[in-house]
């Protein structure tokens, strides 16, 4: 019995690993950091070609639908926002040179606090979150880490259409 219990331990510390990578967007997917690096500030509020919302509108969205995962990980009063409005801003909303860094440092928070969250040995990521249909913390990770990954390769994507990229970017 003592081997199985290692072992389960083991199977977890990696489980937890992996899912701190995926937070961190280790491996195949582009980091935050390197997506938002040198984003210069006067094109924040442009908006994309044939689109209909700018670079800040974008980052406000992963932000706050990063946070709002968060939220229902931890808070047992948590209510829904209403999809869409309270996921984006409002297609006319600007933002201003601090707004767009608070965007940016939010999300680098509340990134840490999942990373922080998952890398505890304490946290039971396979246990029911308490009053959901069945969601655990490892399925809220899995949902936070895909949405992240989209919107960061649409980001991305977004910066070449854009031509906001560093003349001397190489990867």
């Amino acid at each position: 019995m003592g081997e199985n219990v290692r072992a389960l331990s083991d199977d977890l510390d990696t489980v937890r690993a992996q899912l701190v990578e995926l937070i961190d967007a280790v491996g195949a997917h582009m980091r935050f950091d390197a997506a938002v690096a040198d984003f210069p500030v006067d094109d924040m509020n442009r908006v994309i070609p044939n689109g209909v919302y700018t670079p800040w509108h974008l980052l406000e969205h992963i932000r706050y639908a990063q946070a709002d995962i968060l939220d229902y990980i931890r808070n047992r009063t948590y209510l829904a926002p209403t999809w869409p409005d309270n996921y984006w801003p409002a297609r006319n909303a600007v933002a201003t040179p601090t707004e767009f860094a608070s965007t940016i440092a939010d999300f680098r928070r509340d990134q840490a606090a999942l990373r922080d969250l998952v890398a505890d040995p304490s946290t039971d990521l396979l246990a029911t979150i308490p009053g959901t249909p069945g969601h655990s913390i490892l399925r809220e990770i899995r949902v936070v880490g895909a949405h992240n990954a989209y919107h960061l390769g649409e980001f991305a994507i977004l910066r070449q259409v854009m031509g906001t990229w560093p003349a001397d970017r190489t990867s």
